[in-house]
């Protein structure tokens, strides 16, 4: 076991990360399809799947709809999970024990990584650390998400960080921030703020970027509730429009702003 590793609840639900996957499916299908070269063999990799492996599976059905022979690797810390996992195990699903240290083999490079809800407990000064451990199993270009939701995948924030293609030696770009809600809880900003990644949960504060999003989105939302726009999700759309028109920072597809996404992408990135 790594350093980097701790033993979590692991009780995940049906469901929680099906947001995930939709916004994946829809903005990232040249990642999960690609099939030249070594992309032939990569795999996505789900880690610390907990006490069932349903998001797991959830994941392999969706992304399968754009690559069906994609193999899809479950990693779970504790041993006696991934046993039971391997119950639902075939020919192009696998359950491996492992923590951040990815159990994978050399011809099984990584195209996506996934790890929800693993660093919330943890120092965040450990983040970045995890990030670069995960990120060096990732083809050029590839996706690592890491971010944390509330039980049901009612709410999530996760960071989408990208290996930088051109570099020799793995290095990721802290490329956007996604938020999503289904609107059951509502909709205000700060509903995210105890679900944001780790490494941003106590930099909410003056000085920092993370502060300085939140207050433009709240005066956005405060806005276009004052226009009259008071249903969580024409709020949620409305004031992400405002928001866009503030920053220059927020992508404003239809489909996302509907769906109750957002996505953050400042120039810069997202500051660590």
């Amino acid at each position: 076991m790594s350093s980097l590793d701790t033993k979590t609840r692991g009780r995940t639900s049906r469901g929680r990360l099906r947001a995930l996957d939709a916004y994946l499916c829809r903005f990232e299908p040249e990642l999960l399809s690609r099939r030249d070269g070594p992309w032939a063999r990569a795999v996505f990799v789900d880690v610390g799947f907990g006490e069932h492996p349903w998001t797991t599976l959830e994941s392999a059905e969706a992304f399968r709809a754009l690559q069906p022979e994609m193999t899809v690797i479950g990693v779970e810390l504790d041993a006696e999970r991934a046993r039971a996992a391997g119950a639902h195990a075939d020919a192009r699903t696998h359950f491996r024990q492992g923590g951040f240290e990815l159990p994978l083999l050399e011809d099984e490079p990584a195209r996506l990584v996934r790890a929800m809800n693993l660093l919330r407990q943890g120092p965040p000064e450990r983040v970045p650390e995890v990030h670069r451990t995960l990120g060096r199993y990732l083809l050029p270009s590839g996706l690592l998400v890491e971010g944390s939701s509330d039980a049901t995948g009612a709410i999530l924030t996760a960071h989408l960080l990208r290996r930088r293609p051109e570099d020799a030696e793995p290095s990721l770009t802290r490329e956007a921030l996604l938020f999503h809600t289904d609107f059951s809880h509502g909709f205000a900003p700060l509903l995210f703020r105890d679900w944001l990644p780790r490494d941003l949960r106590r930099r909410v504060r003056p000085g920092e970027p993370i502060h300085a999003f939140f207050s433009e989105w709240a005066a956005a939302w405060e806005e276009a509730r004052a226009a009259g726009h008071t249903a969580p999700p024409e709020a949620f759309r409305e004031a992400a429009l405002r928001l866009a028109a503030r920053t220059g920072a927020v992508e404003t597809d239809a489909w996302l702003l509907s769906g109750g996404y957002l996505v953050w992408r400042p120039g810069g990135g997202i500051s660590p």
